[in-house]
């Protein structure tokens, strides 16, 4: 066994099996308390609830709380491995929830056989919470469950392994673009993988300013063109009229590499054959489609970005989702929509072009950092990301009519 193996399972399983637990936030010292907590106090609140539904925000913790909700058919890169073995991931997630975004969070393992049983399930107990934070979901069954829970849910639903994984592959590539002087609307895309996460990718980074046609994404059958006849209706909108077949014809003299695949998918021969001053962003995890010695060895013009923490320019969910949830909830909105994505990809790229705080550079190991090739965008434990993206995805939020509250004082 591993020492990775035996400390990540030591971790999860001491001291106490898990990585969450429930705290009481208020006082239950004495009887007095509990009459308040529990009967007869507590029926005060309750008969304010039901004359006014918004009481609930006030009485209750509703409005600082997100599911984080699963079925476990795609759990990370292992695939379908059952509501069970996805819960680690989703207490997981519940903790950066609570670490990065003082968010209370509870994990939902659901068991279903149709996609209606989920979205049913998960619509009748939406109401309990602030937000919903769907996770590892595969597709096209993500796309089906997302749609249908945000028109009948008055709450934000969020896929993350689509959205938090675009906005900040958004964030990071135009940034790397910056640097390489290269304009997003005449770079040639390769994006190799054709799930949740690539197709949410490419459609934020169409909103960047991407063009659809520059775009060449391949699944396991090679590129997605027009002439196929074996397309389900998500990748028909990246169906490209090219002659172009498999990867080693896609990557002739393309700008930008994005895999979200598996691993050693991309060859030295094929890195080579990109453009000058190529962008190679190699997310699968835990072992990307080419490892950054051999890309180094290969390129001494590229950039290169990984789903991995050991490496620079970690690609990393944790950069948006937590903040993207306090923005939410902080006005109350009741979706996340578009312009908060883009607000959110405007403020974590450019944080990056920001001095680095000496406790960020500490938490890092690094002696210093400042916005080049191995620093495209901002570390994890940076802690400024709280504030300014929860920031500018509240303000999108009320600019665009979907929150309920106006910005709060506390945001500077």
């Amino acid at each position: 066994m591993s020492n990775l193996k035996q400390r990540a399972l030591d971790y999860h399983a001491y001291p106490t099996p898990g990585k969450i637990a429930v705290e009481i936030t208020t006082k239950a010292e004495t009887s007095d308390d509990l009459s308040l907590a529990y009967s007869p106090g507590v029926a005060e609140p309750c008969r304010e609830i039901a004359e006014d539904q918004e009481n609930v925000y006030k009485y209750t913790g509703k409005g600082n709380s997100v599911a984080v909700i699963s079925n476990g058919s795609a759990v990370l890169g292992l695939g379908n491995l059952g509501p069970m073995a996805s819960k680690p991931v989703m207490e997981g997630k519940a903790l950066l929830f609570k670490r990065f975004a003082n968010i209370d969070s509870f994990d939902i393992e659901v068991t279903h056989d149709t996609c209606d049983e989920f979205i049913n399930t998960v619509a009748s107990i939406a109401d309990t919470f602030g937000g919903i934070n769907l996770e590892d979901i595969k597709a096209p069954d993500c796309f089906v469950i997302e749609k249908a829970l945000q028109e009948r849910c008055n709450i934000p639903i969020f896929h993350d392994d689509q959205h938090g994984t675009a906005i900040v592959t958004a964030a990071a590539l135009l940034n790397a673009l910056d640097i390489q002087d290269k304009d997003i609307t005449h770079a040639d895309i390769v994006c190799l993988g054709a799930g949740a996460a690539a197709i949410a990718c490419m459609e934020l980074l169409i909103q960047c300013g991407a063009k659809r046609e520059k775009i060449y994404m391949l699944d396991t059958k090679g590129v997605v063109h027009t002439r196929r006849t074996d397309l389900n209706e998500y990748k028909t909108l990246f169906a490209n009229n090219t002659d172009k077949r498999t990867l080693d014809d896609a990557i002739e003299e393309a700008d930008v590499f994005i895999g979200v695949s598996g691993p050693n998918l991309l060859s030295a021969e094929q890195l080579s054959k990109m453009a000058e001053r190529p962008i190679v962003f190699a997310c699968s995890n835990p072992d990307p489609e080419i490892k950054p010695e051999l890309a180094h060895s290969v390129r001494n013009d590229l950039i290169m970005a990984t789903g991995r923490s050991d490496y620079p320019n970690q690609v990393n969910n944790v950069l948006c989702f937590p903040f993207i949830f306090r923005g939410a909830l902080d006005v109350r909105a009741c979706k996340i929509n578009n312009e908060m994505k883009l607000a959110a990809v405007d403020a974590i790229r450019t944080l990056a072009k920001e001095p680095v705080p000496q406790s960020v550079l500490q938490a890092s190991g690094e002696s210093a950092l400042s916005f080049s090739r191995d620093y495209i965008i901002p570390r994890p434990m940076d802690p400024r990301l709280c504030n300014r993206v929860a920031k500018a995805v509240a303000q999108a939020a009320v600019d665009t009519g979907v929150a309920a509250l106006p910005m709060p004082d506390h945001y500077v």
